[in-house]
């Protein structure tokens, strides 16, 4: 595939928009995330490949990590996202990061015998996570931990009171990623494949908030709505009076004092490399 054909098939864009919404979104879930990466036991020496690395959030948390006895390869198709994730690290002193361009749909990694494996939000998007977890599992070592978070029920996101166009705007996103190949609730197929791929799952723990505009989770929504109302014109999947009615609610419910907001669930799945 070639870069322009790779960069135009992220169904939610790689620009700079794009880029600084997934900021936000790491912010919003970084306790989560941190917490979820010490329980597994990711420490100091510890190799760690972040599969799907995007603009390198994660990446840079994970070397802080690690520390300079330990190493992040950081796996990332678009040559955009990668600009912003070597900077970004390079910013932050990290050079114990190594990244390579490569779409996991196409390459295997190889058997690089790595600890750890992270991966969030990117099985959602492929044509096969059968092929994403096996080509993880071949880079592990024995006994490696892979850790995903990935949705399991994405129709939980949802605004009370309940907006018609709003619950219209999250069917549509669904029917997006499905349209490019992906599964919106791709949390519920891994169980089987992690076990089919010899890992042995130790944990699943459901993930879901409900916030009202008082909780700094409420932005998340909010520049998922304000980014990719525009990007479901751009794929012509809306109309302009259709977007405008997405705006128009989301704008109600950000009146009204009493509105809440549930995030789409996802699993926080930890499996060990038998």
């Amino acid at each position: 595939m070639r870069e322009e054909e790779r960069e135009a098939d992220y169904v939610l864009g790689t620009h700079d928009d794009e880029v600084a919404r997934l900021g936000l979104q790491h912010r919003v879930w970084r306790n989560a995330v941190t917490e979820c990466w010490h329980r597994a036991g990711i420490t100091h020496g510890w190799r760690v490949i972040d599969v799907g690395a995007g603009p390198g959030y994660a990446t840079a948390d994970l070397a802080e990590i690690v520390g300079p006895t330990g190493a992040v390869l950081g796996i990332e198709r678009s040559a955009r996202f990668l600009e912003a994730a070597r900077e970004r690290c390079r910013r932050r002193g990290r050079d114990n990061v190594e990244f390579r361009e490569a779409d996991l749909m196409e390459v295997s990694l190889g058997q690089l015998r790595y600890d750890a494996s992270w991966c969030r939000w990117v099985a959602s998007f492929v044509s096969s996570p059968k092929k994403l977890v096996e080509n993880i599992a071949g880079a592990l070592r024995p006994g490696g931990l892979a850790i995903f978070h990935e949705y399991s029920d994405y129709e939980t996101f949802r605004f009370m009171p309940m907006k018609p166009a709003l619950e219209a705007f999250s069917r549509e996103v669904m029917a997006s990623w499905r349209a490019s190949g992906g599964e919106p609730n791709v949390a519920r197929e891994l169980p089987q494949l992690l076990t089919e791929a010899g890992f042995r799952v130790l944990e699943m723990i459901p993930r879901v908030r409900t916030v009202s505009q008082r909780d700094y989770t409420w932005q998340w929504p909010k520049s998922f709505i304000e980014i990719n109302i525009a990007r479901l014109e751009e794929l012509r999947r809306v109309t302009p009076e259709q977007a405008a009615d997405v705006r128009r609610e989301f704008a109600e419910v950000e009146a009204d004092s009493g509105a809440w907001f549930t995030t789409p669930m996802f699993l926080e799945i930890v499996a060990r490399k038998e």
